[in-house]
């Protein structure tokens, strides 16, 4: 066969090569390796495993969900939280995840956080996927969205309390001062206000209904956010407040009671009933509300943690260059490595 020839029937199959060839089509953002953060002299160093029976009061667990569409502010988050550490080697980490991203997920972590000691679970949406209904915004409907509700069930027995951060803030303090709190008989720690408007996070089916409004009867109407909670593993266990919350989704699955995703059943059950922490462990809101957004300030008082719960987020209003004032304050902790464009090579 002359060489001409022998060219065009590779030409002619070279389609037929690069279609039969698996190609990989990735979405997810690349970070920056963090430096290596090191105790400080007052720290015993420990280490954890999974394996480990035996409580450790000097080990901080964190738990906090990972996907494509939040990772960059998961990792922002984390960052935070090591930078400011006094013992950074001490804190574990427990992220949650489906099982469809977890292998590029955990690629990413490893990479961006090499010196990290980290878990990654896999949460099952199908637990929660009959149980939702949707909410006033698509990213509250979202099964990751209640992974906090399976904590207990998704963590070791062995790991007793946990802190559980949202993917949308910041931490500027030592989060040891946090893990530290007394919970007392409480299950769950978390900023308290107790002059919310209960109305506002309910249907008028569940103030009409004597049977629903009974469950807030006696309580103290106290609103708080469930995206920074200290949460006492073993009592909750105990309590079988997985059961209580579900219970909770299944009469909004058939009744309509409430509108903003996985927060309603959290305040049905545990509002006025949770151990006050200080509000600076949670300025909240930054994001604006859920329907528009709008730029919002610090509320009065010293600051630990910077929450941009609500609809904007902080990378997505720098990446359009409309940020707000306060989305500053979160841009030093973002380890995305931007691409750069064809005219700045």
């Amino acid at each position: 066969m002359s060489s001409l020839r022998l060219r065009l029937c590779l030409l002619l199959l070279l389609p037929i090569a690069i279609s039969s060839v698996p190609v990989t089509i990735t979405d997810l953002p690349a970070f920056r390796e963090a430096p290596a953060f090191q105790n400080g002299r007052e720290c015993f160093k420990t280490l954890w495993s999974p394996a480990d029976h035996t409580h450790n009061p000097s080990i901080i667990h964190i738990a906090m969900t990972l996907d494509a569409i939040y990772l960059r502010g998961s990792v922002a988050g984390v960052f935070s939280v090591l930078q400011h550490a006094s013992c950074p080697e001490n804190i574990v980490f427990h992220f949650i995840a489906t099982q469809r991203r977890s292998a590029d997920l955990r690629r990413i972590i490893s990479s961006t956080f090499p010196y990290l000691t980290y878990q990654i679970y896999h949460f099952d949406p199908n637990l929660v996927r009959s149980k939702i209904s949707s909410s006033i915004r698509r990213a509250l409907d979202q099964p990751l969205n209640y992974a906090r509700i399976y904590l207990a069930d998704l963590l070791p027995t062995t790991v007793r309390r946990v802190i559980y951060f949202d993917s949308d803030l910041v931490v500027v303090d030592d989060v040891a001062k946090l893990w530290r709190i007394d919970l007392g008989r409480h299950v769950v720690g978390a900023p308290e206000y107790c002059h919310a408007n209960f109305t506002n996070y309910f249907t008028s089916r569940f103030w009409s209904s004597q049977g629903y409004k009974s469950a807030l009867k006696g309580r103290k109407a106290c609103y708080f956010n469930t995206g920074v909670m200290v949460i006492d593993l073993g009592k909750w266990r105990e309590g079988r407040f997985t059961v209580k919350l579900e219970t909770w989704m299944r009469i909004q699955k058939r009744h309509r009671i409430y509108e903003l995703g996985s927060l309603p059943p959290f305040l049905l059950v545990f509002a006025g009933d949770v151990e006050p922490v200080e509000h600076r462990w949670n300025q909240h809101g930054l994001g604006g509300d859920n329907l528009e957004g709008l730029c919002r300030n610090l509320h009065p008082g010293p600051v630990s943690l910077l929450h941009w719960s609500g609809k904007g987020k902080p990378w997505l209003r720098l990446d359009s260059r409309r940020p707000c004032p306060l989305d500053s304050l979160w841009a030093p902790y973002d380890l995305f490595r931007y691409s750069p464009l064809i005219s700045d090579s």
